[in-house]
């Protein structure tokens, strides 16, 4: 659909309104190259300086990441998710595990308060999933299995706020799982959720805030280790 106005700011406002759209519905997803300044001119029906604006606009805001040499990158799904990254992600470790514990333990223990008995069944499924992605070495299927799953305990809370807050941390939650996963995914690293899945079935917030909190912690002591430079 081509855009139109007689106003070129206007004009960059819908661009801009078009293009977070692409990325806010998934069909730009995280990690993923969008088309050419020359692609987007073409598809929009806008000018190449409208286009250019509206593509440093949503870098500005954190969406965009422009590369030189390479394109331009979506990075993350909103704006408080891209501020997120940017401000975390040279963080020291252990402050980003306590924030990650504190999310997921208090999102557990809700979960197990008020979670459905179609969201049980939908917290075995993606254990499911995420034993079975363990099991086929595959590093980067079973971190997206991983995030699954925590993303549906904190879903189960029903607390819209935290939920949403989780997902803005989404991404960068997922870059740290991903540099904490073993090389070698074998039996003695396997991080086990099933008893924290146990907890919300049972009922038991405790426990299921107390295995929830213990999973940011697993893979700590090797990522300071990395930090160290004496």
């Amino acid at each position: 659909m081509t855009l139109s106005s007689p106003r070129r700011s206007a004009l960059a406002d819908q661009v801009i309104a078009q293009l977070r759209n692409q990325i806010t519905s998934g069909e730009w997803a995280v990690g993923s190259r969008i088309p050419t300044e020359p692609e987007l001119v073409e598809q929009l029906g806008v000018a190449r300086n409208t286009v250019r604006e509206a593509v440093r606009a949503l870098a500005h805001n954190g969406l965009l990441d422009i590369r030189q040499g390479s394109g331009t990158y979506v990075v993350a799904t909103s704006e408080l998710a891209g501020v997120m990254h940017r401000r975390f992600a040279s963080a020291d470790p252990r402050h980003v595990a306590e924030l990650r514990s504190t999310l997921e333990s208090s999102a557990a223990k809700l979960a197990a308060e008020r979670r459905t008995e179609r969201e049980l069944k939908q917290l075995d499924t993606l254990l499911e999933r995420r034993e079975q992605a363990w099991a086929s070495g595959d590093r980067e299927a079973f971190v997206a299995a991983d995030a699954t799953l925590h993303l549906a305990v904190v879903a189960a809370s029903h607390n819209d706020v935290l939920t949403e807050l989780y997902a803005d941390l989404g991404h960068l939650l997922r870059d740290w799982l991903r540099d904490d996963v073993a090389l070698e995914m074998t039996p003695e690293n396997h991080m086990d959720h099933g008893r924290m899945i146990d907890a919300i079935r049972a009922g038991d917030a405790e426990r299921a805030a107390s295995e929830a909190a213990a999973h940011a912690f697993i893979c700590l002591p090797d990522r300071l280790e990395g930090r160290r430079t004496d």
